[in-house]
């Protein structure tokens, strides 16, 4: 729990920005606006890839601490951008490099963790559930709570970004006296020659290959074209702050509410979340598409709720067969890699504004569920399709 509350409070802050947003909105056009919220990939995936290996060595109660504090500093320097995008843009990059540093050494220090707690009943893929559930909590309830400051109180840039850094302050303590597994100061001189001890090798797997890299753009991708695009495309009147924050919660909220259905699916086949997920992208880009055409608020909610499903779906068993991939020498890095080709979703919102200028944004929309077919279709690679025969002697 104590790296978890780590996870969520990062994720707080990089996603309460959907809400805070809207009040940008008036000095900004909707290029920037996107721009804005998928900024801080630029510094999350090389921050990722960088910091998973920095964890092996210095430990990662180190790194999860530095990642709150530069997430603090990020919500400072927007706090007192006075509007200006490119300080806006700085700050947005520094909560990307915060999260980079968080989530890889989260997820494996949470997972380590659970390993070494599995007395408690919680079984295999534990901590990728645990995981899962703590970075959507913080995804989710960033922008819903941040919406509600928005809307309703005064000076919503100072609350909303006082709140979080507030919340950081209250999580350093519990990081700083959470254990760290042995297996991690072990790791620092053992060299294993076990296949899943070496990254590449998970890396340049058939599963990883056919499953994981194809599907896991859509994690993010799914979620952002809901909390992201639509309330650009749907009108939301006078509470668009709110009303964002709203949409983003349904968007995340379904995301952890699926995850035991995709813990059941799993025991069934590892194929079936991942198809169960690319399905909900390819429904969930449809009724987009009519969402945007429409300007429905009930389809709005709707949409959330399947593309919300789909993140869910994609994003815990993504990680559930990354972890089983990778040894314990492996792991860091194999979940970052993981996490960064999910966060390759948070560009969606920017094509579909650009493209949308070209075209009719519903057909953009619809346009993508293609390309989710295709990704649906390389699973059929991943796992093929056995017909069962019986056969008697």
């Amino acid at each position: 729990m104590r790296p978890a509350a780590a996870v969520f409070t990062v994720g707080w802050g990089a996603n309460m920005f959907a809400s805070v947003l809207q009040v940008y909105r008036g000095n900004l056009n909707g290029f920037q606006v996107n721009a804005l919220f998928g900024a801080y990939a630029l510094g999350l995936i090389p921050s990722l890839l960088i910091m998973a290996r920095v964890s092996e060595r210095l430990g990662r109660r180190r790194v999860l601490l530095s990642a709150l504090l530069l997430s603090a500093l990020g919500s400072a320097v927007i706090l007192f951008s006075g509007g200006s995008f490119g300080t806006i843009l700085a700050g947005r990059i520094l909560v990307g490099v915060s999260a980079g540093s968080a989530f890889g050494p989260g997820t494996a220090w949470i997972k380590q963790l659970s390993d070494t707690a599995r007395t408690t009943g919680a079984g295999a893929g534990a901590g990728a559930r645990r995981s899962a559930v703590a970075l959507t909590a913080g995804f989710a309830l960033g922008p819903l709570l941040s919406g509600v400051f928005v809307q309703w109180l005064p000076s919503p840039q100072t609350t909303a970004y006082l709140v979080h850094i507030a919340l950081v302050a209250l999580t350093l303590p519990v990081v700083w006296r959470t254990p760290e597994p042995t297996l991690l100061s072990a790791g620092r001189d053992i060299r294993s020659s076990h296949s899943a001890d070496r990254p590449m090798k998970v890396l340049t797997s058939r599963l990883f290959l056919t499953a994981v890299l194809p599907t896991a753009p859509w994690v993010f991708g799914a979620a952002t074209v809901s909390l992201a695009a639509l309330p650009v495309l749907v009108p939301l009147g006078g509470y668009s702050a709110v009303g964002g924050g709203v949409v983003a919660a349904v968007t995340l909220g379904s995301g952890i509410a699926v995850q035991p259905w995709a813990r059941r699916l799993a025991r069934h086949s590892a194929a079936a979340p991942f198809r169960a997920g690319m399905s909900a992208v390819i429904a969930g880009l449809l009724a987009a598409a009519l969402t945007g055409a429409t300007g429905s608020l009930l389809l709005l909610l709707g949409t959330a709720v399947v593309l919300g499903s789909a993140y869910g779906l994609l994003l815990v068993s993504g990680l559930q067969l990354v972890e089983s991939l990778a040894g314990p020498q492996a792991i860091s890095t194999a979940i970052a890699v993981f996490y960064s080709l999910t966060y390759v979703g948070f560009a969606f919102p920017v094509l579909v504004q650009v493209l949308g200028k070209v075209w009719d944004p519903a057909a953009v929309l619809a346009g993508g569920s293609a390309l989710a077919v295709v990704a649906l279709a390389t699973t059929l690679i991943a796992w093929p399709l056995r017909r069962a025969t019986r056969t008697s002697s």
